[in-house]
Order: C-alpha cells, then sequence, then structure tokens
C-alpha cells in the first residue's frame, strides 16, 4: 500500500457495472490548471451577495461591526482550510468531503456528508440563476414585469424572468459538459473582469470629491453592542464564503500537484474578503450608511454608487454581478456533478451518475441531473427559493465538520512515535490541533444556524425544507442498503479513492491489532 493516494489508477477501463467486479471506473482528465482552480473557489465565493446586501449588512452590523465580521469570518475560514489543503494533498480525487468522510468515518457517513453536499450545491446553482434574472428586473422592470404568472409567497413571477433563469442554467450546462477546460477558462477571465469592476467602484467612490470617511459614521448601528454587531456578521461567514470548498471536489482533474491546493484556497479566501470589505466601504462612503439602511431601498448599494459616479456605477455594479452570478452558476455546476460523479462511483446512487462523457470527459449525467432540479426552481419564485437555499447553509458546514474531523483524526502529535505507512505531513501537533479548531468552529457554525435566536437562525420554512431533506435522504440510502451490502468496504475504496484506503487512517483496527500483538509492516 503506498503511502498517500497521489495517483490514483488512472484511465483505466470502464464504470462499474455490478458491485462484484473490480474494474476501476474512468478516471477524469487532469486539465485544471492553478488559475483556474483559484478562480473557481473566488469566483464560487463571491456572488450577487456582494453588490445586493452591503446595506444589509451595514444594518446589521455598522461599518466597523461588517467589516470585522468579514475579517473574522475570513480567518475561521483559513483554520478550516489547513484541514482541506492536507487532505486535498493527500487524496485528490473527485469528491472532496464525501472521500474525506468515507476516509475517516466509512460509508454511512461518506453518503451522508455526499447528500448534504449535494443539496447546498445544487440550490446554489439554482439561486444564482434566479439571481440573474433578479439583476435584469431591476435594471429594465419595464421589459422584465411582463406576462405576469403568478405569486407565490408574496413574489410576483414574470415570464421573462423565467427565460433568463432558464437560459442561463442550460448554457452553463452545455459549457461543463463541453469541458473542464473550457469552464476553466471561462470562470478565470470572468473573475478578472469581476475584480477589474470592484476594484473600479471603489477607486470612484474613494477618489470622488462627495465622498469622505464621515458618512462611515456611527461605526455602529445604534443600541447595539459590538460583540453582537460582530457575531451577527460572523454567522453569515459559511455563506459568504461557500466557494472555497468547491476546490477538493476537482483535485482529480489538477493538472498540477495538489501540494498547491491550499495556497490557491488561502489567496481565494483573502481575495473574496478584500471584494466583501471593498464593497461594504465603497457603500458605506458614498453617503450616511444609516440613512441608507434605513430607506427601504430595494438596491441601496446600486442607490449609493449611482449617486456618487452615475450611470457608469450602475453599469460597473451590473458587470460585477453578472460575473459573480455567472462563476457561482460554473464553479457550482462543477462541484455538484462531482459530488454525483464520487456517489455513482461508490454506487450510493445509481452507477449511470459514474459515467463520463465519451468525448469530453466530463461528469455529463450529473451536469444534467443538476440542470433538471434546477430548472424547476424558477417556477416557484425566489422568495420560496431562498428557503431552500438559506438551509443549505447546513449542507456545506456539514462539509467542513467532516473535514476537520477527518484531518485531525489522521493528524498525529509531533512527538508520537513514527508509523512505517505515514502519510507525507502527517505528524504536525499544530495542524492536528488546527484540524480541531476547524471541527469545532464548524459545530459553532451549525448551531448558530439551527439554534432558535441566534444571529443566522434559520426560519420556520427553512428547517421544514431541511426535515424533508433529511427525510428523502433516509429512504433514499435504506432503498439502496440492500445493494450496498453487496460491496465490501475495500470495493468502495477503490472506487471512490483508485485504490483502498491507507492503514494510518484506521487508528481503531491497528489500535485492536497493537493489543493483540499482530500488527506488523504488512498490515
Amino acid at each position: 500500500m503506498s503511502k498517500s493516494i497521489e495517483n490514483p489508477t488512472p484511465n483505466a477501463v470502464t464504470t462499474p457495472s455490478g458491485p462484484g467486479d473490480g474494474e476501476q471506473p474512468e478516471r477524469m482528465a487532469k486539465t485544471l490548471k492553478p488559475h483556474w482552480v483559484f478562480a473557481i473557489a473566488l469566483g464560487s465565493a463571491v456572488g450577487w451577495g456582494a453588490f445586493i446586501l452591503p446595506t444589509d449588512w451595514l444594518a446589521m452590523g455598522g461599518p466597523l461591526g461588517t467589516l470585522l465580521g468579514f475579517t473574522i469570518g475570513a480567518g475561521l475560514m483559513l483554520l478550516i482550510a489547513v484541514s482541506y489543503g492536507f487532505l486535498i494533498r493527500t487524496f485528490p480525487v473527485s469528491g472532496g468531503e464525501l472521500a474525506y468522510a468515507l476516509i475517516g468515518y466509512g460509508r454511512v457517513h461518506g453518503f451522508f456528508a455526499g447528500w448534504f453536499l449535494t443539496l447546498g450545491y445544487v440550490c446554489i446553482v439554482a439561486l444564482n440563476a434566479s439571481a440573474l434574472a433578479l439583476l435584469f428586473r431591476k435594471i429594465m422592470p419595464s421589459v422584465i414585469e411582463q406576462g405576469y404568472l403568478y405569486t407565490v409567497a408574496g413574489w410576483d413571477v414574470y415570464l421573462p424572468e423565467i427565460l433568463i433563469s432558464v437560459t442561463a442554467l442550460v448554457v452553463f450546462a452545455v459549457l461543463n459538459i463541453r469541458g473542464t477546460a473550457l469552464s476553466g477558462r471561462i470562470q478565470f477571465w470572468a473573475c478578472v473582469i469581476m475584480m477589474i469592476a470592484v476594484t473600479a467602484i471603489i477607486i470612484s467612490v474613494v477618489a470622488s470629491p462627495t465622498t469622505h470617511f464621515g458618512n462611515m459614521s456611527p461605526a455602529l448601528p445604534d443600541g447595539v453592542s459590538p460583540v453582537a454587531a460582530i457575531i451577527a456578521i460572523v454567522a453569515i461567514a459559511p455563506w459568504a464564503f461557500i466557494g472555497f470548498d468547491n476546490v477538493p471536489q476537482a483535485a482529480e482533474e489538477f493538472d498540477f500537484s495538489p501540494a498547491k491546493a491550499l495556497r490557491l484556497i488561502v489567496l481565494a479566501i483573502i481575495t473574496a474578503a478584500a471584494l466583501y470589505m471593498a464593497m461594504i466601504v465603497s457603500v458605506s462612503m458614498a453617503e450616511p450608511w444609516q440613512a441608507l439602511a434605513n430607506s427601504g431601498s430595494a438596491w441601496g448599494t446600486a442607490d449609493a454608487v449611482t449617486g456618487v459616479i452615475g450611470g457608469s456605477g450602475l453599469l460597473l455594479l451590473a458587470i460585477a454581478i453578472t460575473m459573480g452570478v455567472s462563476t457561482g452558476l460554473n464553479g457550482f455546476y462543477v462541484s455538484a456533478s462531482r459530488v454525483l460523479l464520487a456517489m455513482g462511483r461508490a454506487q450510493m446512487i445509481p452507477p449511470i451518475f459514474a459515467r463520463l462523457h465519451s468525448k469530453h470527459k466530463t461528469p455529463y449525467v450529473g451536469i444534467i441531473a443538476v440542470m433538471i432540479v434546477c430548472l424547476i426552481s424558477p417556477w416557484f419564485g425566489r422568495a420560496a427559493l431562498t428557503w431552500v437555499v438559506d438551509m443549505s447553509s447546513i449542507g456545506v458546514t456539514i462539509a467542513y465538520l467532516y473535514t476537520c474531523l477527518c484531518a485531525f483524526k489522521i493528524f498525529r502529535p509531533t512527538h508520537e512515535a513514527r508509523d512505517p505507512e505515514a502519510l507525507p505531513g502527517m505528524y504536525s501537533t499544530t495542524k492536528k490541533v488546527l484540524s480541531g479548531v476547524g471541527a469545532v468552529i464548524a459545530i459553532i457554525f451549525m448551531l448558530l444556524l439551527l439554534i432558535p435566536g441566534s444571529p443566522g437562525a434559520l426560519g420556520k420554512e427553512s428547517l421544514i425544507a431541511l426535515a424533508v431533506w433529511i427525510i428523502i435522504g433516509v429512504v433514499f440510502f435504506l432503498s439502496r442498503i440492500r445493494h450496498n451490502r453487496k460491496l465490501t468496504d475495500h470495493q468502495v475504496d477503490r472506487l471512490v479513492l483508485g485504490d483502498i484506503r491507507p492503514t494510518v487512517t484506521r487508528f481503531s483496527e491497528r489500535a485492536q491489532m497493537r493489543r493483540e500483538g499482530t500488527l506488523t509492516t504488512e498490515n
């Protein structure tokens, strides 16, 4: 057994046709360049919220609380990223957190992680498609608000916005099917354009003679303590930075050393935080922020920016949002389809999801499945969709938790006697502590979402949607349990990881063998 799974069995035979065969599924081509992977992480993390929600955040935390909250949130994400960096380097396979849950805790946990990841990623694809329609609705209301169909949860649904969302979903599905290299290039240049637009906005606002830092006073909302203001913003960090966790989903496709993944993730998180804060500063400097936050404007960010730099400000915002939404659509299509690919390989779902396109070598079945599910969402209106999307943060937080727990389980204290099968970088007291801290952070984020009255607590509708998804998952798991029992753990390991998992990840088994005196280098 090798000491890591740096190169799973490449391009072997075919998608597994039955639980008994030892055939390897076809592996994906290594086409992703480092700057494309950085763009997948950054573009997925910075979406429509950075350009629509600054006034909402200012109302919650004020300029000081919001900036500090995003800084702390980014710092917490960086702690979690340490575990991602180690596991991506050691297990560069499609499926990311599903594979890590499988490695650390077995197949049931792998299914659980994959089920919730699928929920989170598919919901965000749907939300980004609806955000594109929302942008057109705000810029051209007289055009979009034609062809009224019905109202759902207080949201009027119009035919043109449905057509915009449907078109976006189909276009990005086709782009992803046609190849990772194509979608990677588009992702990178869209991120470049988005960063240029944000840079132009903040420079224009700061340089304008009509703006001044006095507009950022008071630093906190009236009657709100500094701690409460900061915590209210930190509570949304899992949602704000969702996207850097897309990197492990595409690890099998890196055309570079997986050891670089941590640096790419760290750079993406820092850049995302800088873009968020640039927009917050731009809005709060443009005019007195309290008046803006209390104005009830449908798009306070646009009001603030256009008030300073006019129509060019609206154009820059439109460009930034379009790029942010497009990169989110593209990035989460990549992630959702790779999770389904890994679940198909493990036969947790029908093995057809493990098939790759005969020409483009992409997981086309998963991409089409994501598209079909998301094509339903525009018909329900954005208000109803947000109920589902809000609780999708739970799915991603669960992924954070499994990643950190798996890394914590593998890392050993520096002073411990070396195992002959040790994975590279496995012995590090510092990283073991950081992975443990990351797990605690993930639990805290989860509690902030689930405990009633907390700053980030989910609404009743979102909790109902979460319960429904859990029930569906349990039913689906039980419906396949008889089939899955025909597969051994080693078969599942080989299908997902390309090899059996390293023996050093099975500590309880090895501890028992030590007690019995049967552990040898052969084991």
